[in-house]
């Protein structure tokens, strides 16, 4: 089943689940936002790139509340459940695409994304990457929040079962567990060490990697 498919399938769900999937919820989502938007200007125009459900652009708009969104995915259910989340913003937009055959017209001078590009291949990341840079306008950001292997065999098994461990306690059915097994299926993680060289290659002048626990980490690239 591919990404579009898994991801409608659980559309619905997919909000509920989330701080039972991610240990980290709070900081991940929550706190590194605040820290970002702390030291920049309020974007102007900001592109998520599989949005999903619009949790992350969630985040930023308590924020960045006068910024323009673009919310892209390739699951249509997904976004019809972020155009209820937001059904009286109107500084919020949709675009159903893969981000990967384009990325919107729009102008934009940050691009978020979360959980979304370790779906791709590591050519396909650095493909992205690139184009990415490339429409940003000097200064311009790309932040992603995302899910990564420990980049060593031994310390990915740590990193992995602890995570599976705290999933058997965390109150999900064991169909939510079924379902988030075939979509790992679907995973092409790579370290967070991986993805920060390829943003170099890719020309980003500043990369640093702002918060990390164990999976989860945020990656902050400037041009």
């Amino acid at each position: 089943m591919n990404v579009e498919k898994q991801f409608n399938l659980i559309a619905e769900e997919y909000d509920r689940n989330r701080k039972k999937f991610i240990p980290c919820f709070e900081d991940f989502y929550k706190n590194t936002t605040e820290f970002i938007v702390s030291n920049i200007n309020e974007p102007k125009n900001i592109v998520d790139l599989g949005a999903g459900t619009g949790l992350l652009t969630y985040f930023w708009y308590q924020l960045c509340p006068n910024s323009e969104y673009m919310l892209v995915d390739v699951a249509e259910d997904m976004l019809n459940i972020a155009q209820r989340r937001f059904n009286k913003s109107r500084n919020i937009s949709y675009q159903i695409e893969n981000y990967m055959n384009k990325l919107p017209d729009t102008v934009f001078d940050t691009v978020i994304s979360a959980l979304s590009i370790h779906h791709l291949e590591d050519k396909d990341k650095s493909k992205l990457f690139s184009r990415i840079y490339e429409r940003l306008p000097k200064g311009g950001f790309f932040i992603n929040y995302d899910q990564f292997s420990a980049g060593q065999e031994k310390m990915n098994r740590w990193f992995d079962s602890f995570w599976e461990s705290r999933l058997a306690d965390s109150g999900l059915t064991n169909v939510d567990i079924e379902l988030w097994k075939e979509r790992r299926k679907l995973d092409r993680e790579c370290s967070v060490e991986q993805e920060m060289d390829m943003l170099k290659n890719s020309k980003f002048r500043i990369v640093q990697c702002v918060y990390s626990y164990q999976k989860f980490s945020v990656i902050v690239s400037i041009k």
